[in-house]
Formats: structure tokens, sequence, C-alpha cells
């Protein structure tokens, strides 16, 4: 089945919250069932030693993610990680689609994975600093769980994931111009 524009922002965003198992995803339904097809180079993922590494880079940032410290570095790392996954993830997708100019995908892959990572790489310091790092391992479930549900969403119901993905997105975007607001007030009020 072609994944499409829908499954390309699903996948996307899907990367930003963790790089890896949106990749294992797509690589072991396109190895193992015939809802994923993958096109030439992007069936690479379906291969054999390709998905064992990948497994292995998910199980690794798995656990190193629940470290309080560790996690922060493995954050400024995923600046590059998350939206490289989120790239290769939209141009594998489209790629078995072929309804969107490759050079529009890989560019919605970078801004859908880059930024959902640059705000959860944000948002966890706070979660560090207010709970003394006992809330990063289940805020890092939670971001491991979502990942992996929107990317099978992407993959079985992508319009259903598309708009979780716009939900997210308005969800965000209404909290920081709330805590934006917010913050000017206190501000003025001094």
């Amino acid at each position: 089945m072609p994944l499409g524009l829908f499954s390309t922002f699903g996948l996307a965003t899907a990367a930003g919250l963790n790089a890896y198992v949106p990749l294992v995803i797509v690589g072991l339904l396109a190895r193992y069932t015939d809802l994923v097809t993958l096109n030439p180079p992007y069936d690479l993922l379906r291969h054999p030693v390709v998905l064992l590494v990948i497994a292995i880079l998910a199980v690794l940032d798995f656990i190193a993610d629940k470290i309080p410290g560790l996690d922060h570095a493995l954050h400024a790392a995923g600046l590059v990680i998350h939206p490289t996954a989120g790239v290769l993830l939209a141009l594998a997708a489209d790629s078995s689609a072929g309804g969107v100019h490759p050079v529009l995908a890989a560019i919605c892959g970078l801004l859908l994975a880059g930024g959902t990572h640059g705000a959860r790489s944000a948002v966890r310091p706070a979660a560090t600093m207010t709970t003394g790092g006992l809330m990063n391992p289940v805020v890092s479930f939670v971001e491991d769980t979502v990942s992996g549900t929107l990317a099978v969403l992407a993959i079985l119901l992508p319009v259903l994931a598309f708009a979780l993905v716009l939900l997210v997105v308005v969800w965000t975007a209404w909290r920081l111009a709330r805590f934006f607001r917010r913050d000017k007030t206190s501000v003025l009020a001094r």
C-alpha cells in the first residue's frame, strides 16, 4: 500500500519524538507485510542487517533517554539525528506514493521532525529541574509510546495521524501563546 502525504506527516512527526521507533516499524512492516511498500533506495530499511542495527540503536536510545543528564546529551545529538530520520521517513513514505515532489517531502520531514524534537528538547529540562530528574523516565516512555502509536497510525489510518499532528501543532501553538501572554503580563505587572 502506498503511504502518501498524510503518512509522511505522521511518520516525520513520530521521528521527532523517537528517531528509531518509526524506522523500525516501517522497516518491519515493509519486510513482513503488504502494508508498506518501499521503493529503492528506501527498501534498504527492510533489510535484516539494517533492521538489526536500527533495533539496537532503538534499545540503546530507549535506555539512555531514561537517565537524567544522559537524555540531554542524546537530545543534543538528536538535533541532527531526528530531522535526518524525519527526512528519510518522509522520502520513503512518499517514494511509494509518488504524490509529492521529493524536495517538498524532505522539507516536510525536516521541519516536522526537527520542530517536534526541538519542542521536546526544550520541555525536557523543565521536567528535570522541577522533579530532580524523577519524571524523565516517565516523560521519555510517553514520548516513545506516542512515537510508536503515531507511526502505526500513519500507516494504518493516515488521515487520523495527520489530524493528530494538526491537533498537536494547534495545541502547542495555543500553549506557547498563552505562556508568552502570561509571561508578558507578569513582566508588565512588575
